[in-house]
């Protein structure tokens, strides 16, 4: 490939974080937004890949029954810590508005971290009777966590776009179901639109969300970076809220306790933007974006080639084949753009489009035209195929829904291949110094959860000091694999564990289960 200024300086496996800076920034996805730190501009390229994501879950969720709504982004000191566990989560990102002008605020007034106390108020008052449930809502809107650590787009960022769910039933079994329903539904965004596979499960109670009974969760995997990364989660909230905000309803009946007021259980449930820089991270290659066809805003790109010494007539030919090529294309219902800009040529529209990730470009010269074909280039694997005229459309519709199963399969046979099985503390050090994902048998204890953080902290710390050879990227973090190992999540899918085994800690505790643990973003 001919080198341009729109390549990459550094590899991903040289440099990931560089890496992912560059790609994020050349392929035209993110702005730096100066005024503000950890902030940052989601430009039309991002955005129309957000929207596909938006699109695709919004209408699953509308056919369970869930509306939409808004609800205002400011929410009182004292609504906020109506929950304490819940406001304790939080306590050190919260952002607060304490001026108005040049006038100090009677009480300061919080930025919504999450929105649980600005809604529940309302739900109170919305919800009387059994007819009044279940109650779901959804809203699209943004949050504002004030992060001061190593901020990265798309990853962790003090402000980003989300989709919050809350909802409430008066059945604990219904609403139950509708956590695992949810979290199958994230994973289908990951796996089926994103095409990144991951692993579900439950949070651990350390790990779990703040106020909550418990959370499950969907866990990725970044094999460039040998870390995790938490790529959604589903919450049970049980009646813990609805007790603080006095939710409840009367059952339908005559007798007493059917007059009884009952509180509701309830969920919430989320998932943000992180979802694109994971599908970056886990696709992206040497050459910049790589994007499933499911939400890339153009799926094929159609490219002229022609130069000074073509003739006038082929010239006309081949602008005539284009055209007639890009409105069929468009007529089909895929996303397609006509590159027939003058002042590039043909090979810095290969890589301008490479760089951005277009899943298919379609290429027409002088030989195409005397054979009625043309070229056809793939991004994942950059497999050039020619094709006929009248065979276009249908090839390019199949080639797309193969890119998409190919670039799941891919990443999932890469994650897989990061994921160790430890029954001791000396496997489990092994794998993690690998940047494996370790699945463990544990004893489920948070005092145990907290002695692996703790330990494996202390020997990264050591090995640094030690080393000094330890190399810092412009967010701060390590470029080598440092930092403590956490819990992910207790796998769903649970392999057989063998009667008497043991915590694989050494402190001598009966296992109840496997768990998945590993360093995370």
């Amino acid at each position: 490939m001919a080198r341009t200024k729109l390549g990459l300086s550094v590899s991903k496996k040289e440099d990931f974080s560089k890496w992912y800076t560059e790609v994020i920034t050349k392929s035209e996805m993110i702005e730096y937004y100066e005024d503000v730190s950890g902030c940052y501009i989601l430009r039309p390229w991002s955005f129309s890949i957000w929207e596909q994501i938006q699109g695709w879950f919004d209408g699953k969720i509308k056919a369970i029954g869930v509306s939409p709504c808004y609800f205002p982004m400011f929410v009182s000191q004292k609504a906020l810590e109506t929950e304490k566990d819940h406001v304790e989560g939080f306590s050190a990102e919260v952002a607060w508005v304490t001026r108005s002008g040049a006038s100090e605020l009677d009480k300061p007034i919080a930025i919504r971290p999450t929105s649980e106390t600005i809604m529940y108020p309302a739900f109170a008052k919305w919800i009387r009777s059994h007819r009044d449930l279940p109650l779901q809502m959804n809203q699209w809107t943004n949050v504002v966590r004030w992060e001061f650590k190593n901020p990265t787009p798309f990853l962790r960022t003090r402000e980003f776009l989300w989709q919050e769910g809350h909802s409430a039933f008066a059945d604990v079994v219904e609403a139950d179901c509708e956590v695992l329903h949810i979290l199958d539904l994230y994973s289908r965004v990951y796996e089926e639109v994103l095409s990144v596979p991951v692993i579900k499960g439950r949070k651990s109670e350390k790990e779990k969300f703040a106020g909550g009974d418990y959370t499950t969760t969907c866990e990725a995997y970044i094999d460039g970076s040998g870390r995790a990364i938490q790529a959604a989660t589903s919450h049970s909230l049980g009646q813990n809220f609805s007790k603080m905000f006095q939710i409840t309803y009367l059952k339908d009946g005559n007798s007493q306790e059917e007059k009884t007021k009952k509180y509701v259980f309830q969920n919430s449930w989320g998932l943000t933007t992180r979802s694109i820089g994971v599908a970056v991270m886990v696709h992206g290659d040497n050459i910049g974006l790589v994007l499933p066809p499911k939400v890339s805003p153009l799926h094929v790109v159609v490219v002229p080639i022609y130069n000074a010494d073509t003739e006038p007539s082929i010239v006309v030919d081949i602008k005539n084949a284009c055209r007639s090529i890009f409105t069929d294309i468009e007529k089909s219902g895929m996303r397609c753009y006509l590159d027939d800009r003058t002042d590039k040529k043909p090979g810095w529209k290969y890589n301008h489009w490479e760089q951005k990730g277009v899943p298919l470009r379609v290429e027409v010269g002088p030989k195409d035209i005397a054979k009625r074909m043309c070229r056809v280039v793939r991004r994942d694997n950059r497999e050039k195929l020619q094709i006929k005229y009248d065979q276009l459309l249908a090839e390019l519709s199949l080639l797309l829904d193969c890119i998409q199963a190919d670039m799941l399969y891919k990443a999932r046979k890469g994650r897989d291949q990061n994921v160790a099985i430890a029954w001791e503390w000396k496997e489990f050090i092994e794998a993690l110094d690998r940047g494996c994902l370790i699945l463990a048998p544990w004893c489920c204890t948070t005092k145990s959860e907290e002695w692996v953080k703790a330990e494996t902290k202390a020997l990264s710390t050591s090995r640094k000091d030690e080393t000094q050879l330890d190399e810092v990227n412009a967010e701060g973090e390590s470029k080598s694999l440092t930092g403590a190992a956490k819990t992910l999540c207790i796998p769903f899918n649970q392999p057989p564990l063998p009667n008497g085994t043991v915590c694989f800690t050494g402190n001598g505790a009966a296992a109840v289960c496997w768990c998945l643990w590993g360093r995370s973003y």
